[in-house]
């Protein structure tokens, strides 16, 4: 089975499409969306329907830290993402509000949890930016649910692997995008798969991860697509320049 894991989609279906497509080409059979669906971009409504259509057909779709702002709009906006929380909501529609609603935080597919930030308190959002996090991310897993091998999460929008040696700590591992890594059952692995619809590593392409568990492989990828042209979609929304530029430049 070849598992495509998207996350942090932020309302950009242009990003979204090239995802998709680029996983089906490499011969994806299953999917999981690592919440996020919205937020940020100018395409909320589209990346929903997008998505309760995988779901129909048997995609996992998680709620991530955005569809919970965009349900409950805080009352005094600070952030970005408060501020898109308030016009987001308005462009859902009630049934669509209800949907991401009952979406669950974690889930489980055979011997891979996933979860859209931390297995450390789903609820709270918390970031697995380093090894220490990414140790407790995966030992929360593993109180659960002992026999979990892996944990695929998004959040920090960026791609990285963690996996524990021979000696118990976790080490990170750097991916390079298109390069099948051997993640042996052996082991345990931790991987935050980047951000679909958002990226921040000065790389505008989209980016994704493919778990193929017959072969115990996991390739990160970055997809081109028409990020000025998404860009736009913000700017036109009335968003502001600093999301759309940021579409632009991947920062």
């Amino acid at each position: 089975m070849k598992l495509a894991l998207l996350s942090d989609l932020h309302a950009n279906e242009l990003a979204l499409q090239a995802c998709v497509a680029h996983a089906q080409a490499q011969g994806a059979s299953q999917w999981a969306i690592l919440g996020d669906l919205v937020g940020y971009g100018a395409q909320p409504s589209a990346v929903v329907d997008h998505c309760q259509r995988m779901a129909d057909a048997g995609a996992i779709v998680l709620r991530g830290n955005h569809e919970d702002m965009a349900l409950h709009p805080p009352a005094q906006a600070t952030r970005q993402g408060e501020h898109t929380a308030h016009w987001t909501h308005e462009r859902l529609s009630g049934s669509q509000r209800q949907w991401l609603a009952q979406l669950p935080l974690t889930a489980r597919l055979g011997s891979v949890f996933l979860v859209h930030a931390s297995a450390n308190e789903p609820a709270q959002w918390r970031y697995v930016e380093d090894e220490g996090s990414a140790s407790r991310s995966l030992m929360a897993a593993q109180q659960a649910q002992p026999d979990i091998r892996f944990v695929m999460g998004g959040h920090v929008h960026h791609q990285t692997l963690y996996y524990r040696g021979s000696g118990g700590q976790l080490m990170r591992f750097n991916p390079t995008p298109g390069i099948p890594i051997p993640v042996p059952p052996h082991r345990h692995w931790i991987a935050t798969v980047g951000s679909v619809g958002q990226a921040r590593d000065g790389d505008p392409r989209a980016a994704y991860a493919l778990l193929d568990l017959g072969k115990h492989q996991l390739t990160f990828w970055r997809v081109r697509y028409d990020h000025a042209a998404a860009a736009q979609t913000v700017r036109a929304a009335g968003l502001g320049e600093a999301l759309a530029r940021r579409l632009e430049l991947g920062r």
